[in-house]
């Protein structure tokens, strides 16, 4: 009981805090929760606002609680003068985290993903900050088994496949040093796939969808088994949040709604509810180095800090393709310029061909 009152009182005299990658998808989505749940908190949220930061996705939140700042995490400079002294927590989203384009070249990934974590660590020591949260990924633990009975667990090997991967597992390492040799209080999150509005359309699921509203092809890698553990993103978001206030300095927690679809289901599902056709699925040459299962066992979140998602897979892919098929200006948006550069040379097409 003790240690349950100094966290909560932890956590609830907390009310600045610093978020980077805060106009992407899941930091986005964090912003709004923190909002919600700690009417008195201020946050800084500080995004490079390259291709997947939009400030679209902060449309209607207050300004006089919220301040957005253009600025690299790799950038000493910036991060010390947006970071507030009194800051009570970093949240770090902020990451190059699409592994086809870390195939394509893996420097921005060494740069962001790497050297921006060391900096932000850095900074948060600097300016005395009481807690730092990493946001990184089930990735970093490599591929899985087909064996339904192989989960990652907080304790399983880092064995990442691919660029993107490799620079989250060495940030991690970075934030585990800091807590170990600086004493800084800091807390690792792991999480799945993702899925939710407001989500850059290189993902999987928001191609699919985007593609499938406008009758085009979807494109799916190799035979379309491979196996991903998807997470609504508002549950992820709330995880995260309780990971926060009553987190165990140093700890890591991985974070998944036990919900295992092969990439061929999950894009039959999308078209079968939209009613268009399997006909629009397209199978690809598969990837460099493709992981074929992903799956988590949350069971440490669940028992020590009482998380459990609320969305069903159902009720978060309807939910999500609600909001996609009422918000087509942002879905237009966000597929022009730069993405259709990148879609076309990725997929062999352009965006909009048959």
């Amino acid at each position: 009981m003790l240690e349950t009152r100094i966290r909560d009182h932890f956590v609830n005299s907390m009310q600045k805090y610093f978020v980077t990658g805060g106009a992407g998808f899941i930091g986005s989505a964090f912003i709004r929760l923190l909002l919600a749940e700690i009417p008195g908190c201020q946050i800084i949220n500080f995004d490079a606002l390259t291709y997947a930061g939009n400030p679209d996705n902060l449309a209607g939140i207050d300004p006089a609680r919220h301040q957005l700042i253009q600025g690299d995490i790799a950038d000493r400079q910036a991060v010390r003068a947006a970071l507030d002294e009194g800051t009570d927590a970093i949240v770090n989203f902020a990451a190059e985290s699409h592994v086809d384009r870390s195939i394509l070249s893996a420097d921005e990934f060494i740069k962001t993903n790497v050297l921006g974590t060391q900096v932000l660590l850095d900074c948060a020591r600097e300016g005395n900050v009481r807690r730092f949260m990493q946001i990184s990924t089930d990735e970093v633990m490599g591929s899985l088994p087909d064996d339904e009975s192989a989960f990652f667990s907080e304790e399983s090997p880092f064995q990442p496949n691919s660029p993107y991967a490799a620079s989250k597992a060495a940030a991690e390492h970075l934030v585990r040093a800091a807590h170990h040799t600086f004493g800084l209080d800091t807390v690792i999150t792991r999480s799945g796939n993702n899925y939710g509005p407001r989500q850059f359309p290189e993902k999987f699921l928001p191609l699919m969808l985007a593609n499938a509203l406008n009758d085009e092809q979807i494109p799916v890698y190799g035979d379309g088994l491979n196996v991903r553990d998807w997470i609504f993103v508002d549950d992820h978001c709330r995880a995260i949040l309780q990971v926060m206030k009553k987190g165990r300095a140093g700890a890591a927690y991985n974070i998944g709604a036990r919900n295992e679809r092969r990439n061929i289901d999950v894009a039959k599902s999308v078209l079968d509810l939209l009613g268009k056709p399997h006909s629009l699925i397209r199978f690809v040459k598969d990837r460099p180095g493709h992981d074929r299962r992903y799956a988590i066992d949350p069971s440490l979140v669940e028992s020590e800090l009482g998380w459990r998602p609320r969305e069903s897979w159902e009720s978060g892919l309807t939910g999500t393709i609600e909001w996609y098929t009422s918000n087509p200006t942002w879905v237009d948006r966000v597929r022009s310029g730069a993405y259709r550069e990148y879609y076309a040379r990725q997929y062999g097409t352009e965006v909009g061909a048959a």
